[in-house]
């Protein structure tokens, strides 16, 4: 790995401590528990590492399917191992599509009335 990408690597890891940190502060003071420095660690560590896995899983799937990018098909697919996961990633893909095809119909209504008001002007 080159010096820039262990670089960015090392801070995106700092950064996945930091917010791992911050959630089992969190949750340490909803439930009155405390976690040790070695538990966050470990707990920052393994998402990383799923992160990791989870990132060579899609390039593997996108490769496969012979394209360059990743697409939500191939997140679904990653997704395929955690139920709850998998339901999340199926219900935010719906709703994602649902936003997508609303802003076509309110970008076609305009275009539509905005025809209309330029026909009515010419007669």
């Amino acid at each position: 790995m080159s010096v820039d990408k262990e670089e960015a690597h090392q801070r995106l890891k700092a950064a996945v401590h930091y917010t791992v940190s911050r959630i089992c502060q969190k949750m340490g003071e909803d439930y009155r528990r405390e976690f040790s420095r070695q538990v966050i660690a470990a707990i920052a560590e393994t998402a990383v590492r799923q992160c990791d896995i989870f990132a060579k899983d899609l390039e593997a799937f996108a490769r496969h399917a012979k394209r360059s990018t990743v697409s939500t098909e191939d997140v679904k697919l990653v997704a395929r191992r955690s139920t709850a996961l998998s339901i999340y990633i199926q219900n935010k893909s719906e709703e994602l599509n649902q936003e997508q095809r609303d802003l076509k119909k309110k970008s076609t209504g305009k275009r539509k009335s905005r025809d209309t008001e330029e026909e009515e002007s010419r007669q």
